[in-house]
């Protein structure tokens, strides 16, 4: 890839650029794709509670959107490396739902909720790159799906639970095989390799292939950028050395032993790195679950 077609990466743009109303149109290009109907940002929401630290924002954000049949929406999008991630998607949409809620409102002003995780790292067992989840209720014995009763204005009408709790999608970019045939392909595509075809149909890349491009930042913008990609690549490489290196102690002590002290070992070097490159040591903390004490004698 030359340098006139090298695009940032999306973690990024999503930190930093994507925020802008003028950028919306990528995020929905991806959002359309993903829920297969088309969707329009309102606004980006922002609130005090919204963040557990002071970078917590550019970890998550918190879209209010209308879908194909204008219906209100709340889309959060989750970039974060975490250890208990899992955790942390079910703690991001929870706090989507009650903080997006007017105090004394009534529990059908209740939005769905669509998040979306994109992974820039192993996480779980599985050969899809995508993965969905809802809720539904299934009979133990009968096996069938319950409906609900749901009155709008003066009509009753049947209701599926997972037409009101949230959906969870998944997105491995690791374990994408680099073939972009659809547009979910081309932008798993993007999200990996950076890649964006000149012909692209899919929603959202036309828009990224003018805004996203690396040579339309200035000098500064470049440079901060390129220091984030160096510290995932030392990231990636600090996990991927103490992960074996843990695999071997648990040859010799306990497999189960070993991938605890690797992964301890491991989560000490990126806190390390973290320090020197002057992050405050609660957002260390908090992307670690190291103690505040922990961090200063490192």
């Amino acid at each position: 890839m030359n340098e006139y077609n090298k695009y940032i990466r999306f973690d990024w743009a999503a930190k930093r650029m994507l925020r802008d109303k003028a950028n919306f149109d990528v995020l929905e290009g991806l959002m359309t794709v993903l829920i297969g109907e088309e969707i329009r940002i309102e606004e980006i929401l922002e609130s005090e509670s919204n963040q557990e630290t002071a970078s917590d924002k550019f970890n998550r954000v918190d879209v209010k959107a209308r879908n194909s049949k204008g219906e209100i929406i709340i889309v959060e999008v989750q970039l974060t490396r975490e250890i208990y991630y899992l955790e942390r998607i079910l703690y991001g949409v929870s706090k989507a739902i009650t903080e997006h809620i007017k105090l004394g409102e009534m529990y059908n002003q209740v939005r769905k909720v669509y998040s979306i995780n994109i992974l820039y790292f192993d996480l779980g067992q599985g050969t899809d790159y995508l993965y969905h989840g809802t809720t539904k209720f299934v009979g133990v014995h009968t096996g069938d799906t319950l409906q609900i009763n749901s009155k709008a204005g003066d009509v009753i009408r049947m209701k599926a639970p997972e037409e009101i709790f949230p959906e969870y999608f998944l997105i491995r970019v690791n374990q994408f095989n680099d073939v972009a045939r659809t547009p979910i392909e081309e932008w798993m595509d993007y999200l990996k390799n950076g890649n964006i075809k000149d012909d692209t149909q899919a929603p959202g890349l036309q828009a990224a292939k003018e805004k996203l491009r690396y040579l339309s930042m200035s000098d500064a913008e470049r440079h901060a950028y390129d220091h984030h990609v160096d510290n995932i690549m030392v990231e990636n490489d600090v996990l991927n050395t103490k992960w074996l290196e843990g695999i071997e102690k648990g040859r010799a002590e306990g497999m189960e032993k070993g991938r605890a002290e690797g992964r301890k070992d491991a989560i000490l070097d990126i806190a390390r790195n973290m320090k020197k490159n002057g992050l405050p040591p609660e957002v260390i903390a908090q992307s670690t679950e190291l103690t505040i004490d922990e961090i200063r004698t490192l």
